[in-house]
């Protein structure tokens, strides 16, 4: 009855299965794996930075350029507070607002971003704080400069003026006349009116969509092994059905030449 699973056709369908179950398996395994990572990398950002808001406060300089191991330290620097811009869509505690971003003007020239607080609402100049006059020092969480698209981070563009989507040299740069550090520091202690900004968590470290889509792919990969299996299953049914109607006279002789193929 099953012998015509040494046939071309069924040797064919037999090495594909074989070839089939196991790769849909590793890639699964992969894709979870993957999830895995970004998950441990979640939990890693967050105790290191419960851990760096118990250093002591470094200049900038010596925390630049921004990565994974200055991500989110104590910076500090000293400068007089400049052009005040709105960062608008920025959700905290569940709520929708923006933020109050002020530029320093550094010693050196450059700019570095302060996120002085966040404010509930919609953007409106009238309603943030104006900045402390005359020199200043402060201190905050150094973060990476953004990228639209990630994170939250909104990619719209046409704002009104006084306003920038995302934090980044590369979008402030068109706004100011001078040059502006490729980073950005939120002070630990909003001034007065507004809450003070969290740290968020590096780039591909996060529970962000990258990682829910490795957990759905890990499923899309299992799903396909289990249906090839079906499938599998489901053709021999109908190849020994077929044999039986064979044997009952109930096909016709041009569906008897398939069989033996």
């Amino acid at each position: 009855m099953y012998r015509f699973l040494l046939t071309p056709r069924w040797w064919g369908i037999n090495v594909f299965v074989l070839l089939a179950i196991p790769f849909c398996i590793f890639m699964g395994s992969w894709q979870l794996s993957r999830f895995e990572d970004r998950v441990q990398g979640h939990q890693s950002a967050q105790e290191q930075a419960s851990a760096n808001e118990k250093q002591a406060a470094r200049p900038l300089t010596d925390l630049l350029p921004v990565d994974k191991a200055t991500f989110g330290k104590q910076a500090t620097a000293t400068g007089r507070y400049d052009r005040q811009l709105l960062v608008p869509d920025r959700e905290l505690d569940g709520r929708e607002g923006y933020y109050v971003l002020t530029l320093l003007r550094t010693d050196g020239g450059k700019a570095l971003p302060v996120v002085r607080g966040w404010l509930p609402g919609s953007a409106d100049p009238a309603k943030a704080p104006a900045a402390p006059r005359g020199e200043v020092t402060v201190t905050g969480a150094l973060q990476a400069s953004e990228t639209p698209g990630d994170n939250g981070v909104s990619a719209r563009g046409g704002l009104p003026a006084g306003q920038t989507a995302a934090i980044s040299a590369a979008s402030l740069v068109n706004l100011v006349p001078y040059d502006v550090y490729d980073a950005w520091v939120t002070l630990d202690t909003a001034d007065s009116g507004m809450t003070a900004v969290p740290v968020s968590a590096p780039t591909d470290t996060g529970l962000d969509l990258k990682a829910f889509q490795n957990l759905g792919y890990t499923g899309e990969w299992f799903v396909f092994a289990g249906f090839v299996v079906f499938m599998w299953f489901r053709l021999l049914r109908r190849e020994v059905e077929f044999l039986r109607d064979a044997e009952l006279g109930l096909v016709q002789e041009e569906d008897e030449e398939r069989v033996a193929v």
